[in-house]
């Protein structure tokens, strides 16, 4: 997951997968795979993991990662299949290898961190929890941890599924006393597909200082449309751009980065992550 969406969850060293092919009425998104077009070898890989309904078979391509014998990506891939089966005995293995990478017990190969797993290791347990607990049970405790900064990637991941913690968050982004409570809560709507969040995540965007969010975590509200990846919220997003430009929102050059501003940066990442500009998902998409 691209770090400039994490910024604002803690622990965020580690990624859980953000990825969607091939989903009716919804843009292709992919935080793995720079331009993930379907009908490419990445995104038939891609659908085959997500597609996988066998936990071994899951597992196995996540060892295989470990040992090099599988792209790294595999890895992340599977954990996140793994955790929306709600596997019980994959649920204690994802358990008992979270504790030997946490124990330096566990190797990767050269030049990746097995602590990297740790955020998606943790969200199969949390998909079984629900099962478990109920989601009423685990909602309230992951928003509780919001506050304290004691909270995940795969805490973040969580949440997103979560029927009506949309609703929550929205309710805790208006009501939070500083700037850094508003990125909190405005990042944690980065990982929900609630179309509901589609008019305040616009308004946000083109004008994130209106809301108390700093200028530049503006982008927040882009990524998180980009996600939700309906013809709605992509027309959303465009029209937010519109009224942004011509306000100068995001005309301040500190803003820029790599030569390029603000806006043409958050453009850019349009087509790395979903391979597409917005206007051509808005023709495409009913």
């Amino acid at each position: 997951m691209a770090m400039g969406l994490l910024a604002g969850v803690p622990g965020a060293s580690g990624a859980q997968v953000l990825i969607r092919v091939g989903e009716p009425g919804r843009a292709t998104y992919s935080e793995l795979h720079e331009g993930l077009r379907p009908g490419t070898p990445a995104a038939d890989s891609a659908r085959a993991v997500l597609g996988e309904r066998r936990p071994a078979a899951l597992w196995r391509r996540l060892r295989g990662a470990l040992s090099g014998a599988a792209p790294w990506n595999d890895g992340h891939l599977a954990l996140t299949r793994l955790a929306e089966l709600r596997d019980p005995a994959y649920a204690d293995s994802a358990a008992r290898l979270a504790a030997a990478i946490e124990a330096g017990e566990t190797t990767a190969p050269s030049g990746q961190d097995p602590g990297d797993l740790l955020a998606p290791l943790h969200a199969v347990g949390l998909e079984r929890e629900r099962q478990a607990r109920g989601d009423g049970a685990v909602l309230a405790e992951l928003l509780g941890k919001v506050p304290t900064g004691d909270y995940g990637v795969g805490d973040a991941w969580v949440l997103g599924r979560m029927a009506g913690a949309a609703d929550s968050i929205r309710s805790r982004f208006l009501s939070a006393p500083t700037p850094e409570l508003k990125v909190r809560w405005l990042t944690l709507l980065t990982f929900s597909t609630d179309t509901a969040s589609i008019p305040l995540l616009a308004r946000v965007y083109a004008a994130p200082d209106s809301f108390g969010v700093p200028t530049r975590y503006g982008s927040r509200a882009s990524d998180a449309l980009l996600w939700i990846g309906t013809r709605g919220s992509l027309a959303a997003l465009l029209d937010a751009r519109t009224r942004a430009r011509a306000q100068g929102t995001y005309a301040d050059p500190a803003l820029g980065r790599g030569g390029y501003d603000f806006m043409a940066n958050d453009s850019s990442a349009v087509i790395s992550r979903t391979g597409k500009w917005l206007t051509e998902w808005v023709a495409e998409l009913r």
